[in-house]
């Protein structure tokens, strides 16, 4: 994981309607960054649904939400349809943000190694510093505890 206090390495995503979202274009916001596996996959489903179902707390904390995956623009629009999702969710199919962001990394599972996608979440202040970080998040009350350490970042 980056180091909580330093600045968020710059990014510039499509998110599921092929617009450009770009870091230096949040400035002044609170930024909820979170990376997860696979769009429509159990964990990720639930994650995706609990951060839309508390969009409007983190919306009154002037904050906004992205997910990102290594999934295409056009499997994020299906998701977001599928699922009546109202979050925000940007594509990095070649995977250079999650390099950046240091969540692409060897994995192992029943006995196989290979790269791929370490759910973490990060908080990004209004003046593009890392305000905090989860690594190997656990999907169960994850948007809970962001959502409380948001407000005590604000306070």
């Amino acid at each position: 994981m980056l180091e909580n206090g330093t600045k968020a390495p710059d990014f510039c995503l499509p998110n599921q309607d092929d617009v450009e979202i770009c870091l230096r274009d949040l400035k002044g916001k609170w930024i909820v960054l979170y990376f997860y596996p696979r769009d429509n996959t159990p964990g990720c489903t639930t994650e995706a649904c609990d951060f839309t179902e508390a969009l409007p707390e983190f919306e009154d904390m002037d904050a906004v939400i992205f997910g990102v995956s290594a999934d295409t623009t056009k499997k994020h629009r299906s998701f977001i349809e599928k699922k009546s999702l109202e979050i925000t969710l940007l594509s990095d199919e070649d995977t250079s943000m999650m390099q950046e962001y240091d969540v692409w990394k060897l994995k192992k599972n029943y006995g196989k190694e290979y790269m791929g996608i370490v759910r973490s979440t990060y908080i990004i202040n209004p003046d593009g510093i890392l305000a905090d970080s989860w690594t190997n998040v656990r999907v169960k009350d994850h948007v809970e505890k962001v959502k409380q350490r948001l407000l005590e970042l604000q306070a």
